[in-house]
């Protein structure tokens, strides 16, 4: 039995899209953005479904070919998980990225 809810800090818009593309998901509840005037925290109720997510550094290019390559290199098996990218149209995990036809930089991944 794991944890309830998780503090990070600090806060970003980056870290905010992300966490919504999590929630999209399903793999995280609701989370909360605390204004503190400096640069914030957030509050992410977790419904025990996440086992790692991270972030790759640095943010690699991902042309539209080459994402199926990524998501082998990166996750443990095929049809678990999701690799997050930043790309034209937002951020987004590979799914959309892959509906959309549309390649980005890699930003991080979770499962």
């Amino acid at each position: 039995r794991g944890r309830r809810q998780v503090l990070l800090r600090p806060s970003s818009k980056v870290v905010v899209k992300f966490l919504q593309v999590m929630q999209k998901n399903g793999y995280i509840g609701e989370f909360e953005v605390v204004d503190d005037h400096r640069a914030g925290k957030i509050v992410v109720e977790l419904i025990g479904r996440l086992n790692k997510c991270g972030v790759i550094s640095p943010r690699f290019d991902v042309p539209v070919k080459n994402v199926e390559q990524w998501v082998q290199d990166i996750l443990p098996s095929r049809g678990f998980g999701h690799i997050v990218l930043t790309t034209t149209f937002g951020i987004m995990d590979h799914d959309e990225a892959r509906r959309k036809h549309t390649g980005g930089k890699l930003l991080g991944f979770f499962y």
